[in-house]
């Protein structure tokens, strides 16, 4: 298998940095004085251009690079974080992304334009702590130049073997650290080993190094920042006049580099002479050489620490990994299958065994695929900043249950229902803040989202403190529209669910927001595919929730395979409550109206072999299976219950894609095709029928 283009793995990692640099700016807005943020910020900014750098993205680098000089100011005091400068970052953050992903559509004059904008923010303010204003962010460099005095630091650098492994280039970093002030760089040969035992993607070189520079020794951690937890990097320093006789021998050019280099790699013998000659004392020596192994014990030890406990896999080898593991699981259906009907008992243990083995490496691949949902609320954050700014409406973002996890294959497809869900709280549900005032309601709105495990289901959702929707509004926009009959009685739930119809909108105004009828449509359509629900509750003058109820994957998922004729069905069994027989007394009782007394609740159920038009001769067993979504009941009749089936699931042709009664198709151990049953559908079909018996 090749392996995967470094500029790829770049850009895979710029992605997470620029997220948190994302985050860190929205943070700095409600906490402008955390030292943390903005050193998160700065931190983020520093590695994508020396990460930039290394990898040939120039021009990103370049504008990284005066991002993280406007940062360096704010980092050391002489200038505030404001909202000007968080508006202008965040804008900078947008076409740092395009420099990244998308470099031949990005330009030149778009860059020069931001960081202009960017001076401006930083000189606004810069005067206000910094003496006077900073004309542009690069002068930061100067300042610090005028306000620190040189010094000299002796740094000892230590490189993980496999850094080359992970794109990193130490000769880079050396030079970007030889560009802090006069820098003498020494390197260390005494851990090459012999030719024949080279690995030539290892680094097995160390380096000593002399700095003279007049910035701080945070700007050369900074230098290595994205190495920072794998090396070996320390630090002091030193008196200028204090230098090491080697480096002194080195420099007035008495004695070779190499001569000089083998003494030091020999510490006892170097040791001696230095007592020899007066220079020092046996008991300095001796203390020198303790603290020595005490440093190369504890780096000895911090090698053998457990390795880190995540890994970066790319997203198409999980969704190859899990179509292999779905593949097993129809594979051992299959064993199962064929060991339930033979009388080898070596056959069954082993079948027992591959089926518990299946399940445990299922259970494992589906818990790797699966991410928090507060991954997807923290994009959302930028979202209604934006919003909040373009309609002159205050509002705050509340999250809660961001640990809650689901599909990552669910996660980017909710993305676009959810942006448009938000769109539409602050648009539509917000009032002005005036409009709040006089409905004695706090100036700022809200947004919750929140989400929590149901089950084999994960509910989000989506609330608001603004005005409610207003149904007299609805029903009449509805009825010009021709979506409702004039007249003809609905339930909120009925007549919200219109909201979801094509070109249906409230606004008579189109803007940049909202107006033109599209989305909410694509929002239903999206959730349905997903195999979830949407539903929506609504009280006027008090707000709107908005609930999403979706399976916590779209590849496999625990079944209660039932035959109806000779045919047979999958009903998710996360839904099944229970089941109980059909007597011939409640099936003879039942022809006119079907409704099931369960412990004094009567429940409604269908008939599958009416509806699936099934002629075969009629089970004298019949089963009822009752499931239930949303607060709502339903028996379905079934012939025979067959038992729980891991199922893997199949989407349907485009031919069949159109039939609402089954949500997708799974193939059994013996080769046949067994439809899923779409369980929101049949309850609503029985709902509808119950209304209908109820009317006649």
């Amino acid at each position: 298998m090749s392996s995967p283009d470094p500029r790829d793995v770049f850009r895979n990692e710029a992605q997470e940095l620029l997220e948190q640099l994302e985050q860190a700016l929205l943070d700095l807005e409600n906490a402008p004085d955390d030292g943390e943020l903005i050193s998160s910020a700065f931190r983020a900014l520093h590695t994508l251009k020396g990460s930039g750098a290394m990898f040939g993205f120039e021009a990103a680098a370049h504008f990284a690079h005066g991002l993280e000089n406007a940062f360096d100011l704010v980092r050391k005091g002489k200038a505030p974080i404001s909202g000007a400068l968080i508006g202008v970052t965040l804008a900078a953050k947008d076409h740092l992304r395009i420099l990244i992903e998308r470099p031949d559509e990005a330009l030149q004059e778009e860059s020069d334009r931001i960081l202009a904008d960017l001076s401006k923010a930083i000189g606004s303010t810069g005067s206000q702590k910094g003496g006077r204003a900073t004309e542009t962010a690069g002068t930061a460099e100067s300042e610090t130049a005028e306000a620190n005095p040189a010094t000299t630091y002796r740094i000892q650098i230590r490189f993980p073997a496999n850094i080359m492994d992970n794109g990193t280039n130490p000769l880079l970093l050396l030079d970007e650290l030889k560009g802090l002030g006069s820098c003498t760089v020494s390197p260390l040969t005494t851990r090459i080993p012999p030719i024949d035992a080279i690995d030539p993607n290892s680094c097995y070189v160390d380096w000593d190094v002399l700095l003279t520079t007049d910035k701080p020794r945070s700007a050369i951690e900074d230098v290595f920042i994205f190495v920072l937890d794998e090396m070996e990097l320390h630090i002091e320093e030193v008196a200028i006049e204090n230098k090491r006789l080697g480096e002194i021998l080195v420099e007035r050019g008495d004695a070779p580099a190499a001569a000089v280099l083998t003494a030091l790699s020999r510490q006892e013998r170097l040791g001696e002479i230095l007592v020899k000659e007066g220079a020092t004392s046996e008991d300095r020596v001796a203390s020198a050489l303790a603290e020595q192994r005490h440093i190369q014990t504890s780096a000895a030890k911090a090698q053998q620490k457990a390795p880190q406990a995540s890994i970066r896999v790319p997203a198409e080898r999980l969704d190859n990994l899990m179509d292999r593991v779905g593949e097993l699981v129809i594979a051992q259906a299959r064993l199962r299958e064929i060991a339930t009907t033979s009388q080898d008992v070596a056959l069954r243990v082993v079948a027992e065994e591959i089926e518990r083995l299946a399940a445990e490496l299922r259970e494992n691949t589906m818990s790797i695929r699966m991410l928090p949902i507060g991954s997807l609320f923290g994009r959302f954050r930028r979202l209604v900043r934006d919003l909040s700014q373009e309609l002159g409406k205050d509002v705050q973002l509340l999250t809660s249950g961001e640990e809650t996890e689901l599909d990552k294959t669910m996660i980017e497809r909710l993305n676009d229902p959810m942006v448009h869900l938000i769109r539409n709280s602050i648009d539509h549900g917000l009032e002005r803040p005036e409009g709040r005032a006089q409905a004695g309601k706090p100036r700022e709105g809200r947004v919750e989202l929140s989400a929590d495990h149901s089950g084999a289901q994960v509910i989000i959702r989506i609330r608001d403190d603004g005005r409610g929707l207003n149904r007299e509004k609805i029903r009449a926009r509805a009825e010009e529209m021709g979506f409702l009959t004039p007249g003809v009685a609905v339930s909120d739930n009925e007549l919200y669910q219109v909201i979801f119809q094509p070109g249906f909108s409230t606004s008579r105004e189109v803007t940049s927001v909202s107006g033109r009828g599209v989305g909410m449509d694509v929002v239903k359509r999206t959730i349905e595919a997903l195999r979830g629900s949407i539903e929506i509750a609504s009280t006027e003058g008090a707000g709107t929730d908005i609930t999403l109820k979706l399976p916590l994957t779209l590849a496999i998922i625990d079944g209660l395979l039932v035959r109806v004729g000779q045919n047979r069905y999958v009903i998710p069994l996360s839904m099944v409550e229970e089941c109980v027989e059909l007597s011939t007394e409640q099936d003879l009782r039942s022809k006119s109206r079907s409704f099931l007394n369960i412990r004094g609740e009567l429940v409604p159920f269908l008939r599958l072999r009416e509806m699936f038009k099934v002629t075969d001769e009629i089970s004298p067993y019949p089963k009822v299976v009752i499931v239930s979504a949303d607060d709502r009941r339903i028996g379905l009749v079934v012939d025979q219950i067959i038992g729980d089936h891991q199922t893997v699931i199949k989407s349907l042709t485009k031919l069949h894609s159109g039939i609402e009664t089954f949500s997708g198709a799974t193939i059994l151990g013996d080769g046949s095709v067994a439809l899923i049953l779409d369980i929101d559908h049949l309850i609503e079909f029985g709902r509808v029928q119950e209304e209908r018996l109820k009317a006649s």
